[in-house]
């Protein structure tokens, strides 16, 4: 199945217990497997930016395997 990246953008993330975490403002692409590897909540500039941008990809973004719902 094939999504166009710019159906992800704005669309609500939502833990398992119902808590908004944010908003999708740009996705991390694996190249090597040719899939999405995490949801960013954060703009890109920012984690480009970061003075610890490991510690900041971790805490404003989500793991595409996580995803349950994915676009529809």
């Amino acid at each position: 199945m094939a999504i166009l990246i710019s159906e992800f953008y704005g669309k609500k993330v939502i833990s398992n217990a119902g808590k908004v975490l944010g908003e999708v403002k740009g996705l991390m692409l694996n190249f090597e497997d040719g899939a999405v590897s995490h949801l960013l909540l954060t703009d890109a500039e920012y984690l480009i930016r970061s003075s610890n941008p490991k510690a900041d990809l971790q805490k404003n973004s989500v793991a595409y395997k996580r995803v349950k719902n994915g676009v529809n």
